[in-house]
């Protein structure tokens, strides 16, 4: 990947309720389950990621703070030189039961309400899932779904 430019999608799970501090913008209450966070690196994938999936690192963006307490489940890119994170972050809100818990997070430098969605508690066994986005063609993803995403085809990554 190198510094190949894209967006991506952090598959997240709080395995409990946590009150978390972020930044200056205070302490917000996130509940427990899965959440999907959705990042633009045009400056190059692999660098990004690697910081996400980093312990140690300066807090600097508002993921870094909920990743002091959220594990990544999967990691998906989608390499592209365009700006297409708010397409998918739509895709993302527009997933059954999707709420936005913090307006704002992550979303700084568009319109969108946040870049991190919560997509509900996490039953297992229960059929609840990743989403399933539809902005262009379809891949599969390393845990066998069919997945479809950007203009261009992506990768999907194992998280920490």
């Amino acid at each position: 990947m190198g510094v190949e430019p894209g967006v991506y999608q952090l598959h997240l799970y709080l395995p409990k309720t946590a009150r978390v501090k972020v930044g200056k913008r205070g302490a917000f209450v996130f509940p427990a389950g899965r959440y999907i966070y959705t990042g633009s690196a045009l400056n190059g994938l692999e660098r990004r990621l690697a910081r996400h999936q980093r312990q140690n690192k300066r807090l600097h963006w508002h993921i870094d703070y909920f990743l002091r307490y959220a594990r990544i489940e999967r990691i998906t890119t989608v390499p592209t030189r365009q700006r297409l994170e708010c397409a998918l972050n739509r895709e993302a809100l527009a997933q059954p039961g999707a709420q936005v818990v913090v307006r704002g997070f992550g979303s700084s430098d568009c319109r969108c309400s946040a870049h991190l969605v919560f997509l509900g508690a996490w039953e297992p066994g229960g059929s609840a899932g990743w989403m399933e986005t539809s902005v262009g063609p379809a891949r599969k993803s390393h845990e066998g779904r069919t997945q479809s995403l950007s203009h261009q085809a992506g990768q999907v990554r194992p998280g920490r």
